[in-house]
C-alpha cells in the first residue's frame, strides 16, 4: 500500500473578487487569468486565461500575483504573460538575472521565488521581477527564527524551504501544515522513504494530486517513494505559514496521513489504520466520480 495519499476526488474551484485595477496571477492550478476587481468571477480553475482592461484602456496588468505553492516553471509563464514576452524568455533570463540564491541551489531558484503581489513599472523586465522575487524570499527566510528552527531539526535554511515546499504542497489546510511537517520529521529520523505524491509529481511535471502506482518507479531523485531523504531542492515556492511548520512542527508521533475528504485529513503513526483510512478515501473518490455529472 502506498505510504502517503491525498485526496482528489473533488475539483478545485476559484472565485476572484476583481479590484479596479488588473492583476495577472496564478490559479489554484497554476493556470493563468488576469483580472481587474469590481465584479467577482466564478469558474472552475482550468479555465483559459481571462484578460480584462484597466480603466485607462492600457492591457497591460499592473501587479503580478505570484499565490504559495507555485513552482518555478509556472512563475516563468506567469512573468512571460505579465510582460507579453514569448513563452520561455523568463526562463531563459534565470541565468542574466545572477540572483542571489544559497549556494545549495545551484543556480536553480525553485522555492526561492517568493508568493507575494509584485507591481509591474512600466520598465519592469524578467531579470528585475526574478531578483525581487529572491530578495524577498531572502528576507522571509534568512532571519534569525528561521536559522534557529531550521538548527532545532538539524537542518540548514535550504533544507527547511525544501521541508516547507513539501508541506506546502501535501498540506490541505493551514491547520494540518505542522503536522504534515511531523510526518515528514518522523519518516527521516526513523529511516523511511518520504513516500510524498507532490516529489513524484513534481518529476513528472504534473500538478496532479495523487501519483499512480506505475509513477513510484520514475528513475529520479525526486522520487520520494524510491529515494531516501528529502529531494535535492524544494518544489515549489512555499509560504510562511508552511515555513513556520517547517521550523515548528506539531508535536506527534504521525507516520501516515491521508485526506478522506475535504476538511477531513488523518493521521497516524499505525499501518494497519492508515490502509482502512485510504480504503475509505477510495471508495468515496470513486462513489464520487460514479455520481452524475462527475
Amino acid at each position: 500500500m502506498p505510504g502517503l495519499r491525498r485526496y482528489a476526488g473533488y475539483r478545485a474551484r476559484m472565485q476572484t473578487n476583481i479590484p479596479s485595477r488588473s492583476s495577472i496571477r496564478l490559479t489554484r492550478r497554476g493556470r493563468l487569468a488576469l483580472v481587474t476587481i469590481g465584479a467577482v468571477v466564478a469558474g472552475t480553475a482550468t479555465a483559459v486565461p481571462l484578460l480584462l482592461l484597466r480603466d485607462d484602456g492600457d492591457p497591460r496588468p499592473t501587479t503580478l500575483v505570484i499565490p504559495e505553492g507555485r513552482r518555478a516553471s509556472q512563475v516563468y509563464a506567469a512573468i512571460d504573460k505579465a510582460l507579453a514576452l514569448p513563452a520561455g524568455t523568463a526562463r531563459k533570463s534565470v541565468a542574466k538575472a545572477r540572483l542571489a540564491l544559497p549556494a545549495e541551489a545551484e543556480g536553480n531558484p525553485e522555492g526561492y521565488l517568493f508568493p507575494a503581489t509584485y507591481p509591474l513599472e512600466e520598465k519592469a523586465t524578467p531579470e528585475k521581477l526574478l531578483s525581487r522575487m529572491v530578495a524577498t524570499a531572502h528576507r522571509k527566510f534568512n532571519g534569525a527564527p528561521v536559522a534557529a528552527g531550521a538548527q532545532r531539526n538539524a537542518m540548514n535554511v535550504y533544507q527547511a524551504v525544501t521541508v516547507a515546499s513539501i508541506v506546502q504542497a501535501e498540506a490541505s489546510t493551514e491547520a494540518d501544515m505542522g503536522k504534515v511537517a511531523r510526518v515528514i520529521f518522523n519518516r527521516l529520523e526513523r529511516g523511511m522513504p518520504l513516500q510524498m505524491d507532490s516529489t513524484v509529481n513534481y518529476a513528472l511535471g504534473r500538478t496532479t494530486l495523487n501519483a499512480k502506482a506505475t509513477d513510484t518507479g520514475i528513475d529520479s531523485p525526486y522520487n520520494s517513494y524510491e529515494r531516501m531523504g528529502l529531494p535535492p531542492t524544494p518544489i515549489d515556492s512555499p509560504g510562511e505559514d508552511a515555513m513556520r511548520a517547517a521550523i515548528n512542527p506539531t508535536p506527534g508521533d504521525w507516520l501516515y496521513f491521508v485526506t478522506v475528504r475535504p476538511g477531513d485529513t488523518r493521521f497516524t503513526a499505525d499501518h494497519e489504520e492508515h490502509r482502512r483510512n485510504v480504503a475509505e478515501a477510495g471508495a468515496r473518490q470513486r462513489g464520487s466520480s460514479e455520481r452524475p455529472g462527475k
